[in-house]
């Protein structure tokens, strides 16, 4: 109610000097609450003529019962939910004068507020002296309380007693309107901070009503826990506003086996095609071990994947080139139209995984087996005998080879004859050993009938004086050119040229003697000269 509507002096002065209102057209409830559009209060009453108080103001009490405390929200007298529909037009509160207890007291008769010149006169209404006794300070919520039992005005004596019961009626009065003001105050910040938002969670959208400031509190009225392979967006510390869409994509553990690689990557996707897109996995022509409709729990899945390859196969003299999926080479040649008969095999492992490219041969085996007897040789066991002289060697037992079979497996691949493979082996018979009796007996120097003779020269006229010589043609050798069968023959071992020099001269003494110098033709002479 505005200052101008409850003060009875402007009732009296008439219709001509009451300025008049335009307010605007009753508020029309709602018919249902819709949640999703959250409810905008209207906007404070502005009057179009600036209101100009009268002299001071003085509410116009009312009976209690007309101050009731508010309808429960949601009851009846709210129309369909809205909790504005019980209250009256907003009508902005204006700056009042502080009023005096006297001026606040009954008015006296309206005869006696009318000038001499009638109602319509300057100066019609009466304008009452200020007060001069003191009086209490005015209220927060209006002016304030009159004194008790104030006297009445000498120079007004028509004015009628005010009555007895009016303060106590002003005190009842302030906490029921407390009450109302709490109630319109607490509805109206309870309106503000209720944000209707969309929650999209692994794709499915829901509207709600929440009071949360932003994403992360948001999710926590919700109870949802985020980890770090799921996606929140906006991010956790945005705030919220009405109409925001806050999106959550939980991630999901995929057990990946692409082209034979094992490896586990994470993924949003909640479909086997959504997660390939994901990945950038080429589906197309592939392989999977699950449909692409498949759902992929919030556990995870296991997914084999084979994406389609280009593989070539050369096999009995033609190529062949091939889209496939296949998981093996053996199971590529199969879907190639090639049959692989008894030792056929391929240029690679045939369970291996036919990669991109990849050439691949078919190799045509025949085979067959060859058995051979192969000579193991006997070893040479040399025995010291002491009544050999040294440099004398007898063989006291002739070894001989003992025989091995062996058996082959022959092969040819495509044609041509491979390195025979050697697949067993067994002793025929076993080798002998040969024993060589080695004399150890030391040779004597002299021969009787031989010494005294000049063998140095001779060994310089036959070898230069030289142990180790050896004719070209390679048949003699040594200080007196003994040929190898002649040493042998008089008792020495190996070669001549690589025995001592005085065993040399020992054998050229015996052979002196048997035979004389006709074993030198040319230099035998020498040996007398």
């Amino acid at each position: 109610m505005s200052h101008a509507q409850g003060s009875p002096r402007a009732a009296h002065r008439g219709a001509a000097e009451t300025p008049t209102y335009e307010r605007y057209a009753s508020y029309e409830p709602q018919t249902s609450y819709e949640p999703q559009v959250p409810y905008e209060p209207q906007a404070p009453y502005e009057p179009q003529i600036p209101y100009e108080p009268y002299g001071t103001y003085c509410p116009e009490p009312r009976e209690p019962e007309s101050y009731g405390p508010p309808p429960p929200f949601g009851s009846p007298a709210y129309g369909s939910g809205d909790p504005y529909s019980a209250y009256e037009s907003y009508e902005p509160y204006l700056p009042r004068q502080s009023a005096s207890p006297d001026a606040c007291a009954d008015p006296a008769p309206l005869v006696d507020l009318v000038g001499p010149d009638g109602p319509d006169a300057p100066g019609a209404l009466y304008d009452p002296e200020p007060p001069t006794a003191p009086h209490e300070t005015p209220g927060a919520f209006g002016p304030p309380l009159p004194p008790e039992d104030p006297a009445p005005r000498p120079d007004n004596p028509g004015r009628r007693k005010r009555s007895a019961d009016r303060p106590d009626r002003l005190r009842r009065l302030v906490p029921q309107a407390l009450v109302v003001a709490f109630l319109a105050g607490g509805t109206s910040s309870f309106i503000a901070s209720d944000k209707t938002v969309k929650l999209s969670v692994d794709g499915t959208p829901r509207t709600l009503h929440t009071f949360a400031d932003d994403v992360e509190e948001l999710l926590a009225d919700e109870h949802m826990t985020v980890g770090e392979h799921d996606i929140v967006a906006p991010g956790p510390h945005h705030d919220l506003a009405a109409g925001d869409e806050v999106v959550v994509r939980y991630g999901r553990r995929l057990a990946l086996t692409l082209d034979g690689e094992h490896r586990q990557v994470w993924t949003t996707a909640r479909t086997v095609d959504g997660a390939l897109r994901q990945l950038g996995v080429r589906a197309e022509g592939a392989y999977l071990s699950a449909s692409r409709s498949a759902a992929i729990s919030r556990q995870g899945l296991d997914l084999d994947v084979r994406t389609e390859r280009t593989v070539t196969f050369m096999a009995d003299g033609r190529e062949r080139t091939i889209r496939t999926n296949a998981a093996t080479v053996h199971e590529a040649i199969e879907q190639a139209g090639i049959t692989l008969r008894g030792q056929d095999t391929t240029s690679v492992d045939p369970d291996s995984f036919p990669r991109e490219g990849q050439t691949i041969s078919v190799m045509r085996i025949t085979g067959s087996q060859e058995v051979r007897d192969l000579p193991i040789d006997f070893r040479t066991e040399r025995r010291k005998d002491p009544t050999l002289q040294k440099g004398t060697e007898v063989v006291a037992q002739r070894g001989e080879k003992g025989v091995e079979r062996v058996t082959y497996a022959l092969r040819t691949v495509n044609g041509v004859r491979q390195k025979p493979k050697r697949i067993r082996s067994e002793i025929v018979r076993q080798p002998r050993t040969e024993i060589v009796k080695v004399g150890t007996k030391a040779v004597p120097a002299t021969v009787q009938g031989a010494d005294g003779l000049n063998w140095a020269g001779l060994a310089q006229c036959e070898a230069g004086g030289r142990p180790n010589a050896v004719d070209p043609s390679g048949t003699y050798g040594g200080l007196y050119q003994f040929d190898v069968r002649t040493w042998q023959g008089l008792g020495g071992r190996g070669r001549p040229q690589d025995a001592p020099a005085s065993e040399q001269t020992y054998r050229a003494k015996k052979l002196y003697v048997s035979r004389g110098a006709s074993p030198w033709p040319h230099c035998g002479r020498k040996l007398h000269g």
